[in-house]
């Protein structure tokens, strides 16, 4: 794994500490704002923009008749 995503790992899991550059690259990143971003998943989700969203299992999707 690179190095990179070592830390990255690290800090997802808990196991390493996010710093405030790190909050606002993230951020910057996701176009979210650093309090949103850090107010949970649940709001960092619902902030984040929806051309930055993946489709969830079940949802609408496109079908075509024949």
């Amino acid at each position: 794994m690179h190095s990179t995503e070592t830390r990255i790992s690290r800090k997802q899991s808990g196991a390493a500490t996010w710093t405030l550059d790190d909050l606002d690259r993230l951020s910057a990143h996701y176009g979210i704002p650093v309090p949103d971003l850090v107010a949970g998943v649940d709001r960092a989700i619902h902030c984040l923009p929806a051309r930055r969203r993946v489709p969830l299992p079940g949802a609408a999707q496109l079908t075509i008749n024949p």
